[in-house]
């Protein structure tokens, strides 16, 4: 009897316990089930991604252009607050957000929403002070661009599912990526580029004025090494915020993220005829001193070709006169010396009909219509009309003439640091396109440009500056616009010895020509540049 009564009581008791701790697991795990599953997430970070870190992007002299940052980030657990209306209320008056919003979010039935990402320190204060039920603070590993707009067409940004958009973000995005290995997920390679900041920093500012000053729609400018194909600078505007590309894709503003060095085709203009003119000096067709009479106006299979506001330039005219008075008829003629064949030849050898291989997303057109060799398309395309281009494009065909004649491959990544190794970029250059000869003669030709021509502007005492305007009409809808005008200048320093190459090209600035837009533009940025890097002069 008092043996079953013992049996009995240990039983009572293991059926209450049981019953105790089956409640406590109903209590934790149903009833307050989702509170812990959230406040569990976050003190572990759930928003941070656990595959590792993105390899991250450095500019020439070591300054951050995208790195990983951990951000603070609120969240709340809806079953936790009880004045839901009260709460929405305190968090969008602090966080700038929709009232109705956030207390949509508050209201529903997930274990966990997340309310806003990247907080700045003001909003973190404020919230940690408040210590409101159900509102948690945690953090997340993010992208972050320290520069902010500077290069932001370059670099592009890391989208919502963490893939690289535009620019660098994308065309590295495999290399950028973290990669996994028997030991776990390791970083992604870092990219060490040829973009100096401040010389970068310098043509973004000088493009920021032109918007101020000539009200330019759109503008670039690059500046490359001749010799190697170095990126220097390639700025943009206008230009975004990649810490903020929600903003102006929200906006339909989709093109503001094309980077328009690679990807943006136009007319070049009279910045072309340089090109024309070393085809016919290679051939021998020409030489400097080879003079015409300017008739003012072409007749070419039913068409009419001008000079620039109908002009007619009187008297014989030297090749080097019409590079300096930017003579379309004179253009015309050194082209009929060649011929359609070789004219096109020499447009194809200087790599008007091909991409430039740079490492970064590019477009070119094949000119179909060119290349059929229709005679008037052909002269229109001596001044630079009726051809399409990059600006990219066009800097490394002036390289060639800079540079003795070599195409050269430009590039933007100077390092890939991988595993602890360093991969160093080569610079690839082709064998000579045209001889020293005529790359001698021509450079004779574009520095009387700047000394006597329409790029006196581009003049800085003690150095010899060569180069070329162009001011090009905008072709839409297969007619030219009469009131819009793209204006380039191209040029090199010091002119027998050159350094540095620069392009500016500006869209529709409120100005005639580029002899009073983009030249003093290029003035101003050559002369940044040979203070910056102490050019000795090349004359007294």
């Amino acid at each position: 009897m008092m043996k079953n009564l013992r049996v009995n009581l240990i039983f009572s008791l293991l059926v209450i316990f049981s019953a105790t701790i089956l409640g406590r697991l109903i209590f934790l795990q149903v009833l307050r089930g989702d509170f812990y599953k959230a406040l569990s997430q976050g003190l572990h970070n759930p928003f941070q991604e656990i595959e590792g870190e993105r390899g991250e992007v450095f500019l020439a002299d070591g300054k951050d252009l995208a790195i990983n940052v951990n951000l603070p980030l609120i969240y709340v657990v809806p079953n936790e607050i009880k004045k839901k209306p009260e709460t929405a209320k305190v968090l969008s008056e602090i966080l700038n957000l929709d009232e109705n919003l956030v207390l949509e979010k508050l209201e529903n039935e997930n274990s966990y929403s997340l309310i806003k990402r990247k907080l700045d320190e003001k909003e973190v204060e404020n919230l940690t002070n408040l210590n409101l039920e159900g509102v948690f603070i945690s953090e997340e590993n993010e992208r972050y661009y320290p520069q902010e707009n500077l290069a932001s067409q370059l670099i592009g940004f890391l989208g919502a599912q963490k893939g690289g958009q535009y620019g660098l973000e994308e065309f590295y995005d495999k290399a950028l990526q973290s990669k996994e290995e028997l030991r776990g997920y390791q970083k992604g390679s870092d990219l060490i580029l040829t973009i100096d900041y401040d010389i970068q920093f310098e043509a973004e500012k000088l493009l920021k004025r032109a918007k101020e000053n000539l009200e330019i729609e759109k503008g670039q400018i690059i500046v490359i090494e001749p010799n190697s194909g170095k990126v220097i600078a390639m700025a943009n505007f206008p230009n975004f915020d990649p810490n903020q590309y929600e903003k102006y894709a929200k906006s339909g503003n989709l093109e503001v993220f094309k980077n328009g060095v690679t990807q943006e085709l136009f007319e070049p203009g009279s910045v072309f005829k340089p090109f024309t003119m070393a085809a016919a000096l290679e051939e021998e067709k020409i030489t400097p001193q080879t003079t015409y009479q300017d008739p003012g106006v072409l007749k070419i299979d039913g068409w009419t070709i001008y000079n620039y506001e109908g002009k007619k330039y009187p008297g014989e005219l030297t090749m080097t006169n019409v590079l300096e008075k930017s003579i379309n008829t004179g253009a015309v003629f050194a082209e009929n010396q060649l011929g359609e064949t070789l004219f096109l030849k020499y447009i194809e050898k200087f790599g008007f009909f091909e991409r430039t291989q740079i490492d970064f997303q590019e477009t070119y057109s094949e000119n179909q219509e060119l290349r059929i060799g229709r005679k008037i398309n052909l002269a229109t395309a001596s001044f630079g009309q009726g051809i399409t281009i990059t600006p990219l494009q066009l800097a490394r065909a002036y390289c060639a003439i800079a540079n003795g004649g070599k195409l050269v491959k430009p590039y933007l990544v100077e390092k890939i640091l991988e595993d602890g190794m360093e991969i160093q970029t080569e610079p690839e250059v082709s064998q000579p396109v045209i001889s020293s000869k005529t790359i001698h003669q021509l450079t004779a030709m574009l520095v009387s440009v700047v000394e006597n021509g329409f790029g006196k502007a581009a003049k800085i005492p003690g150095y010899y500056i060569a180069g070329k305007t162009g001011t090009a009409q905008v072709a839409q809808g297969g007619v030219y616009l009469p009131d819009k005008s793209i204006q380039t200048f191209a040029g090199f320093f010091p002119a027998f010895n050159p350094k540095f190459l620069i392009l500016v090209k500006l869209d529709n600035p409120k100005t005639k020509t580029a002899e009073y837009s983009a030249v003093p533009i290029f003035h101003d940025l050559a002369e940044y540049i040979i203070h910056y890097e102490q050019i000795p002069p090349d004359y007294e």
